[in-house]
């Protein structure tokens, strides 16, 4: 039995009950592919946007406007006949053919612009209010349209023959109003989080010594000694680590919940995401795994590979099990401090130093065999170190909270397009 057609979302505006109108794209605006151009015409700094696949790096469909790196002056444009595309009223732009279809990112335009080939522009008629535009197209996901072969692509009549629902212009301006408010505040708490993992970076370039020096550039007052360099080893107790261990070798499995387990994708750099690569074990299975080795508060988790070098501590005493591709320091309590190893762990010379002991190509691993050769460079009185690792700490929960705010705004909005789209 052949299910309705859904004719509105499920939730709305107070006022509008009337069904949407089913369009193709194509007879509610149009579409325009990219120029071929080469390196040498590139790099401009004003004169019209000329935008590539590589302006749409940056995740996620926040950022409102395109920011250009690439400008044709009057003269090009003349020289290589290009036509700029002027919207009437504005368009979404998008990768049209290769892997980059699949991030499925789009970026509006409301300036005359230029892509290059890679690259397709839809173009709103003055039938849309441009946001509810743009947010529909992201609600879309084109990359389920594209032509799958040696190199997926769309071409204008797979855009232009797509079937939306779309609803009178008041309640597209009332929908786009919303959606636009709310990437506001998204990119307003995106660059409040850029801004202190900035200010982060900046003090761990000043708060530890550079290469050959035994101090460093900012310090707590009250501390003058040197620091002093040791082997990375000599203020390590002992390693926790469960390379190759899966329950299935302890005749087991997984649970739905209980015990969270730790692997290299859910240790972030500052923090533990609950949410990424979530597997769980129960009771007998954590006692069987974690036996004698349990995790304490404040332990600093390092992962090894895929991604190498993330650092976070133990958040809690509430039992953990230590998962694929992630270890466990015990410091030796009179040499270090857990909370200043975190820090030292993502220092900048320190970081340099374990990328370049590393192997592998794409996926860069470190082995506890190569952290033997790691050499670090530490204060010497455990209250400097206590005093940089508790303004680290404060610094990476601070960070850890807007990066909260900010997952959860975007969960809010994958719920919002969920439910306030046909």
């Amino acid at each position: 039995m052949q299910t309705k057609k859904r004719k509105s979302p499920s939730l709305r505006f107070r006022g509008y009950t009337d069904d949407w109108e089913e369009r193709k794209l194509g007879e509610v605006g149009k579409t325009k592919s990219g120029i071929g151009f080469s390196d040498a015409q590139q790099g401009g700094k004003q004169g019209t946007p000329f935008y590539k696949v590589s302006d749409m790096n940056n995740p996620g469909n926040e950022v409102v406007m395109m920011n250009a790196n690439n400008y044709a002056s009057d003269s090009q444009l003349k020289e290589n006949k290009w036509n700029p595309i002027n919207p009437q009223n504005s368009g979404v732009v998008f990768a049209k053919v290769g892997a980059a279809i699949f991030l499925d990112r789009k970026r509006i335009v409301d300036t005359s612009f230029l892509i290059d080939n890679n690259m397709m522009s839809y173009l709103f008629d003055s039938s849309w209010n441009r946001y509810f535009g743009k947010t529909l197209f992201e609600k879309l996901r084109l990359s389920r349209f594209a032509q799958v072969g040696a190199l997926p692509s769309f071409n204008g009549s797979d855009v232009e023959d797509i079937k939306v629902m779309i609803p009178e212009e008041s309640e597209q301006k009332m929908i786009g109003d919303m959606f636009e408010k709310l990437d506001d505040i998204i990119a307003l708490h995106q660059r409040k989080l850029d801004l202190l993992k900035e200010q982060k970076k900046g003090f761990l370039q000043k708060m530890f010594p550079k290469n050959g020096s035994r101090v460093p550039e900012l310090r707590f007052s009250g501390f003058a000694d040197d620091w002093e360099e040791r082997k990375f080893f000599e203020s390590i107790a002992s390693t926790i680590d469960f390379r190759g261990r899966t329950p299935k070798k302890l005749g087991m499995d997984w649970s739905d919940s209980g015990y969270l387990a730790l692997s290299a994708l859910n240790v972030k750099n500052g923090y533990i995401d609950p949410l990424a690569d979530a597997h769980y074990g129960d009771e007998k299975l954590y006692r069987k795994w974690m036996s004698g080795r349990e995790l304490k508060k404040g332990q600093v988790l390092f992962t090894t590979e895929a991604p190498m070098g993330n650092v976070a501590q133990v958040p809690d005493d509430n039992g953990y099990i230590l998962s694929q591709r992630t270890v466990a320091f015990e410091t030796k309590e009179d040499m270090m401090t857990n909370d200043f190893l975190a820090v030292l762990l993502k220092s900048p010379l320190v970081f340099n130093n374990l990328s370049a002991l590393s192997s592998g190509g794409t996926a860069k691993g470190v082995s506890q065999k190569s952290l033997k050769g790691l050499s670090i460079t530490v204060p010497l009185d455990i209250d400097e170190q206590q005093k940089i690792g508790s303004f680290f700490k404060h610094l990476d929960d601070t960070i850890a909270l807007h990066q909260r705010k900010l997952d959860l705004l975007k969960e809010q909005k994958k719920g919002f397009l969920q439910k306030m789209f046909v």
